[in-house]
């Protein structure tokens, strides 16, 4: 099996990066949709990135779909169904269709049997861990009935992919407990660091963070989870509220996840009213917490 036609639907983060990498692992063609394509405040900057990277810009997803023999989706958790919705009714038959989006087993499963029910082939995929730096070698996790067809070509290009379980909703619910983890981290180094430098026991409290997990360097890490939380908030919010179903899902009742969604989504609406328009490029966390401390005092 060779495919050569990719159409990725989502122009973000992650499918600029898996655009030029499936265009430098010899794709013959890509193309890529986005509903930001429409807005006129984002169209500009999104043409140029993809007429530098050599990919088609496509007028809508069914005119992607009907070129495509594998169809990407690589949109925000909240949207996985809906693009699920929109591409089972133009994709080709026996189109492999491959779900990056982080949703819960339930969700992914619905959006299998939307694509299955219309002809194509759906494959669930569990990124495990951020896209950058890795790039299209990012390490993930594959499940459905078609999956180890698709791996091998996946594997063709180079990409780092292991097959879960034939069955639909394993990969994603190694995914969706490990965001508990990860975006809980995220969500308590938040809260733990900038309270710590409201009383100016930041460099104490992390010392003993230092002494008890030796294996991280707390201090770079913190900078690192201030400022993708600040880029990429309500993305996170969103996979959280999804890792919050998958809880649900099992029958327990998501305190945690829902809290973490919270946080997440607080960090996002900051940023986006430009809260820490004045942090710089690459702070040092404390810069975020700083901010986080205005924004956090009555009437500001």
């Amino acid at each position: 099996m060779t495919i050569q036609r990719v159409g990725i639907v989502g122009y973000g983060e992650v499918g600029r990066i898996f655009a030029a990498g499936l265009k430098d692992a010899g794709a013959e063609w890509v193309g890529v949709w986005d509903l930001k394509f429409d807005d006129p405040r984002q169209r500009g900057e999104l043409l140029a990135a993809a007429a530098a990277q050599g990919v088609q810009v496509c007028a809508s997803a069914a005119e992607l779909c009907a070129q495509a023999t594998l169809v990407i989706s690589a949109v925000t958790a909240s949207s996985t169904l809906a693009v699920a919705f929109e591409a089972a009714a133009d994709i080709q038959p026996e189109a492999f269709f491959l779900d990056l989006n982080s949703a819960s087993p339930g969700t992914k499963q619905e959006a299998a049997g939307l694509v299955d029910a219309a002809g194509g082939r759906y494959v669930e995929a569990g990124v495990m861990t951020s896209v950058p730096p890795h790039g299209l070698r990012v390490p993930m996790l594959l499940g459905g009935a078609h999956a180890s067809e698709l791996a091998e070509q996946l594997l063709a290009w180079g990409m780092d992919v292991k097959v879960a379980s034939e069955r639909i909703g394993v990969a994603s619910a190694t995914k969706m407990c490990r965001s508990v983890m990860i975006k809980g981290l995220e969500a308590l180094v938040l809260e733990s660091y900038a309270t710590a430098r409201h009383y100016g026991v930041e460099d104490a409290m992390i010392a003993t963070l230092q002494e008890t997990f030796p294996g991280i360097d707390w201090q770079q890490q913190g900078s690192y989870f201030f400022s993708r939380v600040a880029q990429h908030g309500q993305r996170r919010a969103e996979e959280m509220r999804e890792a919050a179903q998958t809880v649900r899902e099992a029958g327990f009742e998501p305190m945690m996840a829902s809290a973490i969604a919270d946080k997440h989504d607080w960090m996002a609406g900051k940023a986006r009213a430009g809260a820490f328009a004045d942090v710089p490029d690459k702070p040092d966390w404390r810069a975020w917490a700083d901010r986080m401390h205005v924004l956090g005092k009555p009437n500001t």
